[in-house]
């Protein structure tokens, strides 16, 4: 057939789209479109969270993922709210009120052409075009949702002697991994109270022939956390097993901050015995027939976050109980209430503005029993200064510049320890050999005062990020700083030295807080 009597093509006629249409098809696609909208923003527990509308990191502006409320927003910091054409509107700066037309205009011409009037016909669940370049597929992996509706499908091809894994989105018909992707084995994880979380399909296919039910995030390694909708955790116990190499450790380090902002009760990385070999996975210990469930239940794991203790009671007081108790307040370690017993202080400042020399001098008089400043320590305390940026010359040298009068020098002794630099991060290994050391060295005379300086330096986010990320500080203070005292003197006071970062006067006289660097 030649081109000139070819059959023409039918014209199929597009009718704009009203705005409960596009509603529609952007609830269809709540994921992405929030993505596309607010790439900083979170998937955790249901919801979606950000900043705010001008799309800075946080958690003020919440966002409905599911059931009838599904697209609706709040921002509980100034109060606006909307469904999800309102929340275009605001982060792209229409009007709704004189710019509707313009603003579904802009979302129709995001989301694609008109309404098509045809009857709906989904897409192939087979990919064409460039995969016929590499021949049949060697392997093929579904990815559905909890109700086994296929989104996206994983591919293998060996051809020229490589292996090469292709994603398709099944729902847009195209060779891509979908805009946000899923997680493997739905159906599955739907019921399941624990999860095992693995590298790539074939381990956690291999886990579920045992009975075990296992997921992966699409990409395996390799798979963006931010573009992974982690919301299936919610409520599970998550176990991640990763590959046996430093990837495969990343991996799972990335994972667990994932699954654990998702809303997952426990999260823990299983840590593989050193003598397997290099990318050795849970599908090497189903071939090799190793019992699963008892590794899963005997081998270390790493915790990253645990369930909430539970608890039957809680303490309470009425007020005629709390006038009636006469017995005494206890004293301050630093009056006034500068710092209390079992109390933390968080000492901010700029780098390099002297915080270190500061916190020596006050510490060195508060040893002595010495006023400093008009603080004052109850007797002379015992101290222990866990520092990690001056070395020790320099150390001698900015001790030896602290001048206290003699008959209170006397009262030193060996009241007050503190460590030259070193390199220690406070991690579960860290905190137990601080710990230690500071048992060791103070004997049954337990420190007053615990200092850590700068928080920077040992800060240990147990796997959850770093410290601009709020649970992972949480996981500090909580798992780590926490655990330090109750390792050492429960009573303990603590104070943390924490870098400020830049930010003009006026905010910092408005909010102070808002200054310290990090969550």
């Amino acid at each position: 057939m030649t081109q000139d009597n070819a059959t023409p093509s039918k014209v199929v006629p597009l009718k704009p789209p009203t705005a409960s249409e596009l509603r529609s098809r952007m609830l269809g696609a709540l994921p992405s479109i929030l993505h596309y909208l607010l790439p900083a923003g979170l998937l955790r527990g249901g919801k979606f969270m950000v900043g705010n509308a001008q799309g800075d990191k946080g958690d003020s502006l919440v966002v409905e993922m599911n059931g009838a409320k599904a697209g609706l927003w709040h921002d509980f910091a100034t109060g606006a709210g909307g469904d999800i054409i309102d929340l275009w509107a605001v982060v792209k700066g229409f009007d709704c009120q004189t710019q509707f037309p313009a603003l579904l205009q802009d979302i129709q011409t995001h989301l694609g052409a008109g309404i098509d009037t045809r009857p709906y016909m989904p897409p192939s669940s087979e990919p064409q075009g460039q995969s016929r370049k590499l021949g049949k597929p060697t392997g093929k992996w579904d990815y559905t949702d909890a109700h086994g509706n296929i989104i996206a499908s994983v591919y293998r091809y060996d051809s020229d002697g490589r292996k090469e894994f292709r994603p398709w989105d099944a729902v847009r018909g195209v060779m891509r991994a979908p805009d946000v992707r899923p997680l493997y084995n739905q159906v599955g994880l739907k019921e399941a109270a624990l999860v095992v979380l693995t590298e790539g399909e074939k381990c956690a296919q291999a886990l579920i022939a045992k009975g075990i039910c296992a997921t992966t995030a699409m990409n395996g390694a390799k798979a963006p956390v931010g573009k992974t909708d982690w919301s299936p955790l919610q409520g599970k116990h998550v176990i991640i097993w990763p590959d046996h190499d430093e990837p495969g450790l990343d991996y799972a380090r990335r994972a667990a901050s994932a699954a654990a902002r998702a809303g997952a009760v426990q999260v823990e990385i299983l840590k593989i015995p050193p003598e397997k070999p290099p990318k050795w996975d849970a599908a090497d210990a189903a071939a090799e027939g190793l019992d699963i469930e008892d590794i899963l239940r005997r081998w270390e794991r790493v915790a990253v976050k645990e369930p909430p203790a539970k608890r039957t009671s809680i303490p309470m007081y009425s007020i005629t109980e709390l006038q009636a108790d006469k017995s005494p307040i206890p004293d301050d370690l630093i009056a006034p209430r500068v710092l209390t017993p079992g109390g933390t202080l968080v000492f901010g400042g700029a780098p390099k503005v002297g915080k270190s020399d500061f916190l020596i001098s006050l510490l060195t008089h508060m040893a002595a029993g010495v006023t400093f400043l008009g603080m004052s320590p109850k007797c002379p305390l015992k101290i222990f200064y866990l520092q990690a940026e001056i070395q020790y010359d320099y150390l001698r040298e900015r001790v030896n510049n602290i001048h206290i009068v003699r008959e209170y020098a006397s009262k030193l002794h060996n009241n007050f320890v503190i460590t030259p630099q070193i390199s220690v991060t406070l991690d579960d290994n860290g905190v137990e050999c601080v710990a230690q050391s500071v048992k060791e060295r103070f004997g049954s005379t337990l420190p007053d005062i615990i200092v850590i300086d700068p928080l920077r330096n040992v800060f240990d986010g147990g796997g959850l990020g770093g410290e601009n990320d709020n649970d992972a500080m949480m996981f500090f203070l909580a798992r780590r700083v926490e655990a330090l005292r109750q390792k050492i003197n429960p009573n303990a006071g603590i104070i943390i030295a924490h870098h400020t970062k830049k930010i003009f006067k006026k905010q910092t006289e408005e909010d102070p807080f808002q200054s310290f660097s990090g969550a």
